[in-house]
């Protein structure tokens, strides 16, 4: 069993932790200790529990408990200030309390994608928003309260308000959310109380707050987001910049945020479509519904994505986002699945695609699914249009990112594309399909023959869950080209281990959308020298 969250996997079999692929020491106790917690998480652990279970019912002083508890903390990245994973609830326990994705049984299952499973993650903000009348119905509605000066400096005071109006802004351009409007939650400006009677003031569903203080030469910025109705903290984060680049960093710091909540709001939406009957649904939650399985990397999954979101577009022709994230779904098919590359199906998407951009040419989404498919269609210019459009729009859109930086290697102008890979990873660290940031990069690694980078980069996209068989196959290309022979064998085996009968003729004809035979024929070397079947 791995549970994974953040940067980390637990994997109960091993008995390890990972970070970022590297092996983090952890002593048994407090491995116990984590794992009971992940486990558990759908509910409170008490301490009479966890001695039961780590201990073993033996005697154990208070200040060991403590240790333990700290020691776990940080063995993932937590502190007890912050308390952003494991939270501590007074005189009562402990409770893991971040988005998990776990694999059972060698098949993933993403905490958020939780159609067809009977147990749910993130349980406690999903069941606050079943019991909410209407929400099947409609976007989610967020309020970003004017962030905090802790300092009490006159022009942090500034900085504070600036950040909360930018975040406001930048947010309001994702059209999947609804966004209070700035005059409405500055009415709670130095108003201290309960944050979820803010948002529930507002009439809100999630709560962004947060403060800024000065730590010597760096301004220290936080930020929270808070479900209203459960009180949980689904997300927290803090950054730390330079006071005196601090004016020209305002920018990066809000998209930082503003990338983080979005796709956190989301994975709690789709959760709960998810656990509604399909019959019950909207047009909104049909969507939703049908982009939790698009987020799933097998073709019967996608073929109900399709479903859904054709649905979707039939209950409400003009929701644009149906219409593209249907688009999508279609190219994905050709891209991953054993769906054929035909020409009829690329116009369909094409037709989706651009129906999807006539009801709405301003949603950053839309443009990066018009540009992905022109990209499928060998348009790279117009394609790259597009997709520059759909960062424009949305400066916090990580996967508009990667789409440029894609285009750019397709095109051979790989020094320009890299550092939108790198913004497309920094930007969403968790989201849900970042296995395409690390794998995309990869090929484009590969294709500018820096082979060993290309390798790493299809090795980080390979343990992401829900990872898909071609940062498998991008990896046995770069070794094939490396000549390492043991390397090679297994990631051979653990390709043809994810995608049986994964052959250079295939790889061909799925890579459907490279138009420079040298790049294409570069790959395929790399499958032939790693013993890739014709």
């Amino acid at each position: 069993m791995q549970f994974a969250f953040d940067d980390y996997v637990i994997d109960s079999t091993l008995r390890e932790v990972r970070c970022r692929d590297e092996v983090v020491h952890a002593e048994p106790q407090v491995f116990d200790l984590l794992l009971h917690l992940l486990r558990n998480r759908d509910r409170l652990v008490t301490i009479d529990e966890l001695i039961d279970t780590v201990w073993e019912g033996r005697h154990v002083s208070e200040s060991t408990i403590r240790n333990r508890i700290n020691a776990a903390r940080k063995l993932i990245g937590d502190d007890g200030g912050r308390q952003a994973l494991i939270r501590t609830l007074p005189r009562k326990g402990l409770r893991f309390v971040g988005i998990v994705a776990e694999e059972a049984d060698g098949a993933r299952n993403a905490g958020t994608d939780v159609a067809g499973s009977n147990k749910r993650e993130s349980a406690p903000v999903a069941d606050a928003l079943l019991a909410t009348p209407g929400r099947e119905t409609t976007k989610p509605i967020v309020a970003v309260l004017p962030f905090t000066n802790l300092g009490g400096d006159p022009l942090h005071e500034h900085i504070a308000d600036g950040l909360s109006e930018d975040i406001i802004t930048i947010l309001a351009k994702h059209r999947s959310l609804t966004v209070i409007a700035r005059n409405s939650v500055f009415a709670f400006k130095g108003r201290a109380g309960d944050v979820r009677m803010a948002g529930a003031e507002l009439g809100a569903d999630y709560v962004v707050e947060g403060s800024v203080r000065r730590l010597g030469d760096n301004l220290r910025v936080t930020a929270h987001l808070i479900q209203t109705a459960s009180g949980q903290l689904m997300w927290a984060d803090r950054l730390d910049r330079p006071m005196e680049a601090l004016f020209e960093m305002q920018d990066e710091i809000t998209n930082t945020i503003v990338a983080n909540i979005e796709p956190q709001i989301g994975s709690v939406e789709r959760a709960v479509a998810a656990c509604r009957r399909p019959s019950s649904l909207k047009a909104w939650g049909m969507m939703q519904l049908g982009i939790t399985h698009l987020y799933r990397a097998n073709l019967k999954d996608n073929l109900e994505a399709q479903r859904f979101l054709k649905s979707a577009c039939d209950q409400d022709p003009g929701l644009a986002q149906a219409h593209a994230h249907l688009a999508y779904a279609i190219l994905l098919s050709m891209l991953y699945f054993d769906v054929e590359p035909e020409e009829e199906r690329l116009a369909e998407a094409h037709d989706r695609a651009r129906h999807a951009m006539e009801l709405d040419d301003q949603d950053a989404m839309v443009r990066f699914v018009y540009g992905r498919v022109l990209l499928a269609q060998r348009s790279y210019t117009d394609a790259l249009l597009e997709l520059e459009q759909s960062v424009t729009l949305n400066p916090a859109l990580a996967i508009g990112y990667c789409g440029v930086a894609d285009s750019l290697a397709y095109e051979g102008r790989y020094s320009e594309a890299f550092p939108y890979f790198q913004r497309a990873i920094e930007l969403s660290p968790h989201d849900p399909q970042r296995w395409a940031f690390h794998a995309y990069r990869a090929l484009a690694h590969l294709f500018a023959r820096q082979f060993r980078l290309s390798a790493d980069w299809a090795r980080k996209a390979t343990h992401v869950p829900n990872c898909h068989y071609w940062p498998f196959a991008h990896r046995v290309a770069a070794l094939g080209h490396l000549g390492e022979e043991d390397e090679c064998e297994s990631a051979l085996k653990a390709l043809l281990a994810k995608r049986p009968g994964f052959s250079r003729r295939m790889a061909r004809q799925r890579l459907f959308y490279i138009k420079d035979s040298a790049q294409l024929d570069l790959y395929v070397e790399g499958l032939k020298k790693a013993g890739v079947p014709a």
